[in-house]
């Protein structure tokens, strides 16, 4: 596939080129997960990704602005590496187009031609943005555990136990200690994830020491949602479980991948107070 160009000394293009573009086959870490090629994928769902940093010209030259919204769907051969996708939103930033909508007709043909599937695009005036708000997830906070633990332990499925005295229930977790590494450069990925369930009641305890098990860990974003996903759905067999994970931003992209077993609804792609 070619060289991937994070960690790499990289000279931004002054017009515009889709070749820019880097995917990375998702199959590669879901066979870590056991999820071969082969097999139908354990969930569904969708990477969001948000620009804050899309600019082109019109017709005349003068510049224009806007916030960009991706939704990449998870049962897409390929992700994309976000510092490709830097590159390629700002070769769009001397190049003339008839108007915005040539815009997102080009960006949805060439993420699409990248990712391997159909993906769709919004282009927002900041004005429009700022009217939308922020606000944080919703759910039981688990941060309000006073826990002791060693911040160096890897992630381990085994903390993730349930109550088994105790019948099937429907509750919603939240927690904003997530944080990864990328395992490229080694830069820290920080995130909150809320994770919903139906089925006898996860200890919070074990989930908390759990997820602050991935500070180490130097995974891609969509691996990680990927893999809190499926170790919860193996350790404690909820009958229906969805993980969001929201990120901060990184080099004017954000990443916020959805998974999910059951018909659950897309999130609202509204942002948080770290992003």
């Amino acid at each position: 596939m070619g060289t991937i160009p994070l960690g790499q000394h990289s000279q931004y293009p002054d017009q515009y080129d889709p070749s820019l573009l880097f995917p990375i086959l998702r199959s590669e870490n879901r066979l870590k997960l056991n999820l071969k090629p082969s097999q139908a994928l354990p969930f569904v769902g969708v990477d969001i990704w948000n620009a804050y940093e899309l600019s082109w010209l019109n017709q005349k030259g003068k510049p224009q602005i806007a916030l960009a919204e991706f939704q990449i769907p998870a049962d897409s051969p390929n992700m994309i590496e976000s510092k490709s996708f830097k590159l390629y939103l700002n070769s769009f930033n001397s190049t003339r187009f008839e108007n915005e909508e040539a815009v997102r007709t080009r960006l949805i043909a060439d993420l699409s031609a990248v990712s391997g599937s159909k993906i769709a695009t919004r282009l927002n005036a900041p004005e429009l943005t700022s009217k939308k708000g922020m606000q944080e997830m919703t759910g039981v906070l688990m941060d309000r555990l006073d826990i002791e633990i060693d911040p160096n332990l890897p992630a381990d499925p085994a903390l993730l136990e349930i109550n088994a005295s105790f019948g099937p229930i429907e509750q919603c977790l939240v927690s904003h200690l997530l944080k990864s590494n990328c395992p490229v450069t080694g830069q820290p990925d920080w995130a909150s994830v809320q994770i919903r369930y139906q089925g006898r009641p996860i200890l919070e305890e074990g989930l908390l020491r759990y997820l602050i098990g991935f500070r180490q860990l130097g995974e891609f974003h969509e691996h990680c949602v990927e893999t809190i996903f499926c170790d919860i759905k193996r350790q404690c067999k909820p009958e229906k479980l969805s993980v969001y994970a929201r990120y901060t931003r990184r080099g004017g992209l954000d990443i916020n991948p959805f998974r999910t077993d059951y018909n659950a609804p897309w999130p609202e792609n509204t942002r948080h107070a770290r992003q």
